[in-house]
């Protein structure tokens, strides 16, 4: 198989690409929470955006997996030797499952670096698609996108050490905008995708959204952890309950353009998480967000906070407004700043 690899990329690279994600009601996509919690229907609400993370195959004559990402530093290992512990561990994970030598593997994204928007996830699985795409043209068929999508999941939480939702590889995979329903019976597919705006009215909504970068990168384990600890510990269902509640109907309000019933609701939950995690905001994502409600909008952190990125939705005329007050909350912390972006209709693709 790695001979075969290496005489395929000689051929032409592989490469492939999927979005990254702002999101509403994740952890819920957590088979910790949406197995017992299974009674309330339990779903997660994401965007696709169009800040998108590539991955490129590329032949080497040299028996190692070799990876370069922005903002790490580059690194190679016997596919059999490769750490996965490592800051690029996961994607050495990806390697070692197609059992890829004699490939360099070349990482771009265009979000910046653990900014809680999924980018992880999205190179996981266009990862699993340029190396599942390419060992297809030995004969065969690759992977399909719920396939792509299971797979860079199961690698990503076997490696991570703490439990991992599967919203960021379905909004990688799929795009769009959707509501993702997960199990509720051992004979039911993992998730049902339910669609809530269709693509051709995605750039109608380029003036309610915005999305800022806080300017110090967030560490989801930790805040993560301690939901599922104290889940675990059966503390909080009450507040979970109510978080499936605003996930579910802010979906509905989303779908309706109602947008104003929608930003309340997203504040309702955004407060529920603090009450749990005062920390899921950092300072500034306090700032932003309080700015937001004060202006008539919502706003939330994006993934499982405590930096990164927060996102905010309301009327094009508030969300205008708000855009110049965040834009000057930002200026006072360096690398801090609004993010322009498109909502993603596409989703994985893969060329080559």
């Amino acid at each position: 198989m790695t001979g075969s690899l290496m005489e395929i990329l000689e051929f032409g690279v592989m490469e492939a690409s999927a979005p990254c994600r702002i999101d509403l009601g994740g952890t819920l996509d957590i088979s910790t929470f949406y197995y017992p919690l299974r009674h309330l229907s339990p779903c997660t609400f994401n965007i696709a955006i169009n800040l998108r993370t590539s991955v490129k195959l590329m032949p080497l004559k040299k028996n190692v997996v070799r990876i370069s990402s922005r903002g790490f530093e580059s690194a190679e290992y016997p596919v059999d030797k490769a750490p996965f512990n490592h800051p690029l561990g996961l994607m050495f994970a990806v390697a070692a499952y197609f059992r890829a030598e004699n490939v360099h593997i070349i990482i771009d994204s265009s979000s910046p670096p653990r900014s809680a928007l999924g980018g992880s996830s999205s190179a996981a699985v266009a990862l699993v698609a340029a190396f599942s795409n390419a060992f297809a043209k030995r004969g065969g068929d690759a992977l399909a996108k719920d396939e792509t999508a299971i797979l860079a999941h199961a690698l990503e939480e076997s490696v991570a050490g703490v439990p991992c939702g599967l919203q960021d590889q379905l909004a990688a995979a799929y795009g769009g905008i959707n509501t993702w329903r997960w199990q509720r019976e051992c004979k039911e597919p993992l998730f049902n995708k339910e669609t809530i705006l269709p693509g051709v009215e995605h750039k109608s909504l380029k003036n309610n959204i915005l999305l800022a970068y806080c300017g110090m990168p967030h560490e989801s384990k930790n805040i993560n952890s301690r939901w599922v600890e104290g889940f675990l510990s059966g503390n909080n269902r009450d507040l979970w309950a109510e978080i499936i509640e605003c996930t579910d109907r802010f979906g509905s309000l989303f779908k309706n353009r109602k947008f104003n019933e929608a930003a309340e609701v997203m504040n309702r939950e955004t407060a529920i998480r603090a009450r749990m995690t005062p920390d899921v905001l950092d300072d500034m994502g306090k700032r932003l967000v309080n700015a937001a409600m004060e202006n008539g909008c919502g706003a939330r952190f994006t993934g499982a906070g405590g930096g990164g990125c927060v996102w905010a939705l309301g009327e094009a005329d508030k969300i205008n407004r708000l855009g110049s007050i965040w834009s000057s909350i930002l200026t006072t912390l360096k690398d801090a700043c609004l993010l322009d972006f498109g909502i993603d209709s596409k989703g994985l693709e893969v060329i080559g």
